[in-house]
């Protein structure tokens, strides 16, 4: 498939905020919405919000005749450069079976956020090959300390177009920042887990792993052969879930030509260890001789890289070091 990279984004641009998954109303039950416009204004960006975004329902969420509007208009509007979503959720997959696959490939243009917004990515990149990008959301911009490393991340891949190379963070943390922006806990960063070693180049699919099983099946589900996966998954998932997610995505037609793994780091909640880990990766068959690299910045912990989705990477694991780098996004 031909990948279409959309247009970055430079100062005075406009960016869009919908919410296709959970509603702006439950995450501004603390509002932190004057920092994140703040930190766009600094970016020299100005945010719209698309007019759904403050309707909630007993999920927190909304129709979806709501939700599909709003994506709709974002990418219809000539006058957005981006559109950023709001939160995660559980629902954005009820959405697919209703949005212009025409009109959002004929009007390609930035899509931001993570967690259950990977069922909208990976669809839009089945069905359309446009690269989107998993990475913060408006709401992660309300964090007031520790948020340089994301920033940084997301800055150089949405401004940028040279390779750029993720490294280690420091730190991390794991911390309910948004009920109490005095209270941060960070945790030394041990660095990446070099799994399995081996160097590839492939197309990224991926991001949530729950998410992302729930396309299995589906016409929304991209092709994993020659495909670098990145994946991550919240504290919802233990060793067991995310091993049996895992094999479920590794079992699809086209997980043969997988060449390498990159896994985010795991929130404490789910207790997945390094040891656990080494062992969910060494029953695939698909993984046998592809580099897997683990512990990185992406997921549910802070700081979060921002990852296109369909565009190219290269991931080196040797013995000694690894590396990630995002040769096209």
């Amino acid at each position: 498939m031909h990948m279409t990279y959309p247009r970055k984004l430079t100062r005075g641009d406009v960016v869009r905020v919908v919410a296709p998954s959970r509603s702006r109303a439950m995450v501004t039950e603390h509002d932190h919405t004057g920092l994140i416009e703040t930190r766009f204004a600094e970016l020299g960006l100005t945010l719209t919000y698309g007019r759904h975004v403050d309707e909630r329902d007993a999920f927190d969420s909304s129709a979806v005749a709501s939700r599909v509007a709003d994506l709709h208009d974002a990418f219809a509007d000539p006058a957005v450069a981006a559109i950023i979503t709001v939160i995660g959720g559980y629902n954005s997959n009820e959405l697919l079976p209703y949005l212009d696959w025409d009109l959002i490939r004929a009007n390609p243009k930035i899509l931001c956020g993570y967690s259950d917004i990977s069922a909208l990515q990976n669809a839009i990149l089945a069905r359309t090959g446009l690269v989107t990008y998993s990475g913060p959301h408006w709401s992660t911009f309300g964090m007031r300390d520790h948020f340089e490393p994301t920033l940084r991340w997301f800055t150089e891949v949405m401004f940028g177009s040279g390779p750029v190379a993720l490294e280690p963070s420091q730190a991390w943390s794991d911390d309910l920042w948004f009920l109490d922006q005095d209270k941060r806990e960070l945790v030394p960063n041990e660095g990446w887990w070099r799994l399995r070693p081996g160097t590839a180049e492939g197309r990224i699919v991926g991001g949530n792993l729950a998410t992302l099983g729930a396309l299995r099946g589906t016409p929304y589900m991209p092709s994993l052969d020659g495909a670098i996966l990145v994946l991550e998954d919240d504290f919802e998932s233990h060793a067991a879930t995310f091993a049996r997610n895992l094999t479920s995505l590794l079992q699809l037609p086209g997980a043969a030509g997988v060449r390498g793994l990159a896994i985010g780091r795991f929130q404490p909640a789910s207790h997945v260890t390094r040891p656990l880990l080494e062992q969910i990766v060494a029953t695939q068959p698909a993984l046998r001789e592809v580099p897997v690299l683990a512990n990185l910045d992406i997921g549910h912990t802070y700081p979060l890289a921002t990852v296109p989705i369909g565009g190219l990477a290269e991931l080196t694991v040797t013995g000694e070091e690894a590396s990630l780098v995002l040769r096209e996004h």
